[in-house]
């Protein structure tokens, strides 16, 4: 199920939201209940045939997790203690489990369960934050299953690791701000995917089905792409974040206007800071992090740049696409002197540039079609660099181009802050404005295709 779709908004939603809303607040173990059965019955509405699959994964991962914090307990271990053989043989053996099964759907010809690699990885950080001793929880298993089944983040992230959210499941507060504020995100979320991203979509589809077009025309393409999958993501991860607050749930920012970055390493800290922040707690540190030399650093950063490359796709444009942003980012750090001092633009012109040319590896098929695209941009398809086609796909979109450009930075967010913080005339204003916006994008709903979100696929 999507989130961009009338039946979650006026079914699914509405339906989840008025029964949470009129549990009594003393009441939060039914809350968490009803949120646990929505979690599965969306899991089931959007890929009933790999609900199986789902519940194994939750069910294994539930019990590994409380065995784990059994044998911790028996021993008496406590954070920052070496942890005993037992406890280390279970937290590997699940791990490899899992990574097992995520493998054989990745790589084999079997359906992909959808989301299967962001409720794997939620699930493999409840169980080395429960070894590990960052948080209080010992592997309960009720918290567990609600926290890998909690719909907002299941399909498609963000990856709230576990000890960010077991607290919360256990002490939240909720009041009448955190609807408002998680309704706004939600809304906001919802015109990025629906009146920017998929409009992208559909250029893109368009463009990318020529086997030739001018080199200008090719820019366009990727620039559309990049744009695409900028507003997809972001917009999914603004409406997960939304819907969580709506229940009380408090979760970090997914993107912080990540084409605005001044360097690979900045854009990577801007872009998916979940996905970035899981491999750094649980690869990158665990191998060493950068506390054993420059050569076990850089062998870190490239243990962690191909298995994200991995994690994304099968094909081997995801591992070379992997590849490539850690060469870039290692060439950033150990070989070119003194970037931090070219001017900002300069440094956002180029960060932008380079992350460009990599998302041409993840709209392209394969390695073949990514070289034969990138021919395109340089000239070999014949065509010059400018022609009829580049000025229709670039002047018939240019409003939708400015728009997209104008909502990459924090400048609409920085106004509404504004006029909230005017008064109460103010705060009538945004609440006003926000409910114009999403009855445009319902409007605009109602009449056009669905599109799925790109990010199902990972």
């Amino acid at each position: 199920m999507s989130f961009s779709s009338i039946s979650f908004l006026f079914l699914f939603m509405g339906l989840v939201c008025l029964c949470y809303w009129l549990i009594p607040r003393q009441y939060q173990t039914a809350k968490l209940v009803l949120l646990f059965v929505a979690g599965l019955l969306f899991y089931t509405w959007g890929d009933a045939k790999a609900l199986p699959v789902y519940l194994l994964s939750v069910l294994f991962n539930c019990f590994a997790g409380a065995e784990i914090g059994e044998v911790l307990d028996e021993e008496g271990t406590r954070p920052g203690d070496p942890r005993p053989q037992r406890a280390k043989v279970r937290v590997i053996f699940a791990a490899a489990a899992d990574l097992a099964v995520l493998a054989l759907f990745k790589y084999s010809a079997l359906a992909m369960p959808v989301g299967i690699s962001f409720y794997t990885f939620s699930a493999m950080s409840y169980l080395f934050d429960v070894y590990y001793g960052r948080t209080e929880d010992r592997g309960n298993f009720l918290t567990a299953c609600f926290y890998i089944t909690f719909f907002p983040k299941l399909i498609s992230g963000p990856i709230v690791e576990y000890k960010d959210m077991a607290e919360q499941i256990d002490y939240r507060t909720l009041s009448s701000s955190d609807f408002t504020i998680g309704t706004t995100k939600f809304i906001a979320g919802l015109f990025k995917k629906v009146l920017i991203a998929d409009n992208f979509q559909a250029l893109v589809a368009d463009i990318s089905g020529k086997q030739t077009m001018a080199a200008g025309t090719a820019w366009l393409c990727m620039i559309y792409y990049s744009l695409e999958l900028y507003f997809d993501f972001s917009g999914y991860s603004d409406m997960a974040i939304g819907l969580a607050r709506i229940f009380g749930f408090q979760f970090d920012e997914n993107f912080n206007y990540p084409y605005l970055s001044q360097g690979l390493t900045d854009f990577w800290r801007r872009w998916h800071i979940s996905l970035g922040r899981w491999f750094r707690d649980y690869v990158y540190i665990p191998l060493g992090g950068n506390r054993k030399g420059k050569q076990r650093q850089i062998i870190n950063l490239c243990v962690v740049w191909i298995l994200t490359g991995v994690w994304h796709g099968s094909t081997l444009n995801f591992v070379f696409w992997g590849i490539y942003h850690g060469c870039l980012i290692m060439l950033e750090r150990f070989v070119v002197p003194g970037v931090e001092r070219w001017p900002a633009a300069v440094r956002i012109f180029f960060t932008d540039l380079l992350v460009g040319i990599g998302w041409i590896f993840f709209f392209c098929p394969g390695l073949g079609a990514s070289v034969h695209f990138m021919g395109q941009m340089f000239g070999a398809g014949g065509l010059g660099f400018v022609n009829k086609e580049t000025v229709y796909y670039f002047t018939g979109n240019l409003v939708l181009l400015v728009a997209a450009v104008i909502c990459c930075g924090p400048g609409l967010k920085k106004l509404n802050a504004k006029i909230t913080a005017s008064g109460q005339a103010g705060r009538v204003v945004s609440t006003v404005l926000v409910a114009l916006l999403f009855a445009l994008t319902i409007a605009y709903m109602v009449g056009s295709t669905y599109h799925s979100f790109l990010y199902f696929t990972f």
